[in-house]
C-alpha cells in the first residue's frame, strides 16, 4: 500500500468519524435521553452554568454533525468544538477521574485530540468547502 496515496484520506476518515459521533450524541439528546433535549438543557441550569453554555454546546455539536461529514470548513468547526470537549474533559476529570470505565475524562480528551488533528490536517478529499489557512508570508 502506497502511504502517500492513502494518507490523503486520513482527514476524510476523521471527518466521517467525528461527524458520526456528533450525530450520535445529538440523537441521544433528542431520542434516547428521558426528557430529551429539555432535560439535558435543564441540567446545565441546575449545574449553575451560565446561560450561554448550553447554547454553545448545542451549536458546537450541531455544527460538527452538519458540517464535518460533507467537509464544510472542517478546520474551523473542529476548533469551534474544541473548547466544548476540553470543558467536558475537565467536568468529568473533577467528578470521576481519568479512566473511561468510571465515566472519566479519558474519552473527551481523545475527542479533543481528534479535533486538534482535524484542524491540523484540514478538510481532506471530497470536501464541499475548503477551510485552508493562508500564509501571511
Amino acid at each position: 500500500m502506497n502511504s502517500s496515496r492513502t494518507a490523503q484520506y486520513a482527514p476524510l476518515l476523521l471527518r466521517l468519524v467525528l461527524g458520526s459521533l456528533f450525530i450520535a450524541h445529538l440523537y441521544w439528546k433528542f431520542a434516547i435521553l428521558p426528557g430529551g433535549l429539555f432535560r439535558w438543557w435543564a441540567g446545565f441550569a441546575s449545574g449553575g452554568y451560565p446561560w450561554f453554555v448550553p447554547w454553545y454546546v448545542f451549536s458546537a455539536e450541531l455544527a460538527g454533525a452538519l458540517l464535518l461529514i460533507p467537509g464544510i470548513y472542517a478546520r474551523w468547526v473542529s476548533l469551534y468544538a474544541l473548547p466544548m470537549m476540553l470543558g467536558a474533559a475537565q467536568f468529568w476529570a473533577v467528578r470521576k477521574g481519568f479512566y473511561f470505565t468510571g465515566a472519566g475524562a479519558e474519552l473527551p480528551l481523545v475527542w479533543s485530540l481528534l479535533l486538534v488533528l482535524q484542524a491540523m490536517l484540514g478538510d481532506g478529499p471530497y470536501r464541499l468547502r475548503s477551510s485552508s489557512w493562508t500564509s501571511a508570508a
